[in-house]
């Protein structure tokens, strides 16, 4: 199956892999529960590198997730091609903003913001952070003011799983790499927060 062909479904399971020491690994499933992507970000690196590759062998790059800076405030991602490192998009976390409920904005090639990745709701958010960590986040994707995307976490104490669904863009405006690149840099960063 071909980099294109797998990024044609509507839907996706994103998986953290558990128990793993140092970096991260997520596979992404498509709906029949294929293996089409593994990602893994390395451990004890000054600025975030997340790689996407064709499978498990890690032999073909499918994608790079690139941090601007060292900080992570209001950190800033790259989506790039692995062989050219022209840039797809980008996401920005909005740093005051996340602090109560996860905010990220979407952002073109050009930097120029096009959308915005929020978290379901601010009492719920608020609900998570400062009283339970234990009900399953959601976020919608939205371009232009128009849903385009979910990400909805599955309760799972032991490992984090995301499903993502695209079957709101019917037109295909959002690149499906950079929607899955959205998906496992929630992955990460969510991880982080537990």
């Amino acid at each position: 199956m071909t980099t294109t062909t797998k990024l044609t479904h509507d839907r996706y399971e994103i998986r953290r892999q558990a128990f793993k020491l140092f970096g991260g690994a997520y596979r992404i499933y498509d709906p029949t529960g294929e293996l089409v992507f593994f990602a893994n970000q390395k451990a004890f690196r000054l600025r975030g590198d997340i790689r996407l590759y064709t499978d498990e062998s890690m032999s073909t790059e499918a994608l790079l997730i690139k941090a601007r800076q060292i900080i992570e405030w209001s950190a800033a991602y790259d989506v790039l091609e692995p062989v050219t490192e022209r840039r797809l998009g980008a996401l920005r976390r909005k740093g005051l903003a996340s602090m109560v409920r996860d905010e990220w904005a979407l952002m073109d090639a050009e930097d120029q913001q096009l959308g915005v990745l929020r978290e379901d709701s601010l009492l719920l958010g608020l609900f998570r952070r400062f009283i339970t960590n234990l009900l399953p986040q959601s976020f919608e994707l939205q371009v232009d003011g128009i849903p385009v995307a979910t990400f909805r976490q599955n309760f799972n104490p032991f490992v984090l799983k995301l499903a993502v669904d695209f079957s709101k863009d019917v037109g295909h405006v959002l690149d499906r790499r950079v929607g899955l690149a959205a998906g496992v840099l929630l992955c990460a960063i969510e991880g982080r927060q537990r």
